[in-house]
């Protein structure tokens, strides 16, 4: 099955681009010196006390106190490895990040047949790396997701208070902020030109505050394979796209830590596991590091991150008898769309995109991961012929005009580019892009639901939906129709705005 590295709790956040069944799904878990008998001693006695000779027949030669000290010097540059120092360059940029959580149960004992709610506190534990001296740090969603309250606890053992500043549960990445300055940064590399076999070494904390040294744990391996696509088991949800794999040792609280070249630079965030039983089997999965980068930046920048939209969507062109796929091919085309003005039409094979070969619908998915409004893409169709070039735009869902329905509840209309781009069966009405907990507890309703209808009337766009709460009297009873994750559904209320 599939387990992040948060210490015991492994719950996927991304939502699901597109449905696939995959063989090792089940197994995948959230991840959360010197010769022995004697030399290195030998040099270490040597170098605190004066050397003795043995003049005796068969004691062997003589060593003068210049010779051992050279020995210890030799032997020391020796084991300053280049993982050693890659290690030491990054350590101390690294911290434990710790979670607590309000978590709701039902209870029923022998002696209570009834079923009571509950309320208890739970903890959580992960990895992160600085990334800004000024107390910016990066780690995955899944470690801080449903938080009350997080704590960073630094290399040097200082406990800090930290601030979730963003997240995207897409890629499984959040930005936290504490307030602090001076703090040691992580060097950061790129995962571009990442070579199979080549050293790494994964840093973090593993099991968090069960090991009472706030000095990370490092343990070293190889790249195993890059672009690796990661489908959830059916416990869990979300896809981990174009991941780094490694056989370095990736233990629950590792998660969010950095997954280091031999230079000392990141490459990655370690972030899952292939495992039975929940403990290190030598595959691990780290995040690219310029993915990671690109969506904290847009969080840092914006207040999230801002994706690409092109307006076709694929489908696999065949499968063998194990269900692998050979080839993609174009499933819809949305009218005016950058893709039908490049001239992109249904039934057509994509080979290439942007230089990387395509063979599953997931491999596309990772390209488009990568894209910002404004990027260009590359697409190489079967039969040869030129790339068709299309420059990606905003997604639909915000360019569109987000209209007020209630103090707390923002609406955009669906048209044909945003029931595209959110899958959606309707193909009118009122999309919930934002709501307050407080809406959300008292009403049900979620981001992404759709109203389409109030008692006998018909919800096509946003300013109605407004306009037919305006109008409304406290005491009404109500009932609302709506579409969520392509099923409708009803709820009844009794109208207090």
């Amino acid at each position: 099955m599939t387990h992040r590295t948060r210490g015991g709790r492994g719950r996927w956040g991304a939502r699901a681009p597109l449905a696939i069944v995959a063989i090792l799904a089940p197994f995948l878990w959230m991840a959360c010196g010197g010769d022995e008998g004697g030399s290195a001693p030998q040099v270490a006695l040597a170098s605190e006390a004066p050397a003795v000779r043995f003049d005796q027949e068969g004691a062997g030669p003589a060593t003068a106190p210049q010779e051992m000290e050279d020995a210890a010097a030799g032997l020391d540059a020796s084991r300053r490895t280049a993982i050693v120092q890659a290690s030491g360059r990054v350590a101390p940029a690294v911290v434990t990040v710790s979670v607590l959580r309000t978590e709701r149960y039902q209870t029923r004992s022998f002696f209570d047949p009834f079923v009571r709610p509950g309320v208890r506190r739970s903890a959580g534990y992960g990895s992160g790396f600085i990334v800004r001296a000024e107390g910016v740090i990066l780690t995955n969603e899944h470690v801080v997701r449903g938080a009350d309250r997080i704590m960073v606890t630094l290399s040097d053992g200082r406990d800090l208070d930290a601030r979730l500043v963003g997240y995207d549960d897409i890629v499984d990445v959040a930005v936290l902020r504490v307030n602090a300055a001076d703090l040691p940064v992580a060097p950061l590399g790129t995962s571009q030109g990442l070579i199979t076999g080549e050293w790494v070494v994964a840093i973090g904390n593993p099991f968090g505050t069960m090991i009472s040294s706030s000095e990370p744990t490092v343990t070293a391996g190889v790249v195993s394979a890059v672009s690796r696509n990661i489908v959830p088991s059916s416990s869990d949800q979300g896809f981990y796209l174009g991941m780094i794999q490694t056989d370095a040792a990736i233990n629950p609280g590792n998660s969010g830590g950095p997954l280091v070249n031999v230079m000392g630079q990141v490459i990655g965030m370690n972030s899952s596991i292939f495992s039975r039983g929940g403990g290190s089997e030598g595959l691990g999965f780290a995040i690219p590091i310029d993915r990671v980068l690109r969506v904290a930046e847009d969080i840092l920048e914006f207040g999230e991150v801002r994706r690409a939209w092109l307006g076709f969507d694929v489908e696999a062109d065949t499968a063998d008898d194990w269900g692998r796929t050979r080839g993609v091919r174009v499933a819809r085309v949305v009218d005016g769309s950058p893709a039908a003005e490049a001239g992109i039409r249904p039934g057509v094979r994509l080979t290439e995109a942007n230089g990387r070969r395509v063979t599953a619908p997931l491999d596309l998915e990772d390209v488009l991961l990568d894209l910002k409004p404004g990027d260009a893409l590359a697409l190489s169709l079967a039969g040869g012929g030129r790339p068709i070039s299309l420059e990606a735009e905003t997604l639909p869902t915000e360019r569109a005009e987000r209209i007020t329905a209630l103090q707390d509840l923002d609406v955009i209309t669906v048209n044909e580019e945003v029931r595209a781009e959110q899958g959606l069966v309707t193909e009118s009405g009122a999309l919930v892009v934002s709501i307050s907990p407080e809406l959300q507890s008292n009403t049900g309703f979620l981001p992404g639901d759709v109203i389409v209808g109030i008692n006998n009337a018909r919800i096509n766009t946003a300013a109605e939906l407004a306009s037919f709460f305006d109008g409304l009297r406290r005491g009404t009873r109500i009932r609302i129709f709506y579409e969520r994750r392509g099923q409708v559904g009803a709820r009844d209320f009794v109208w207090g705005g």
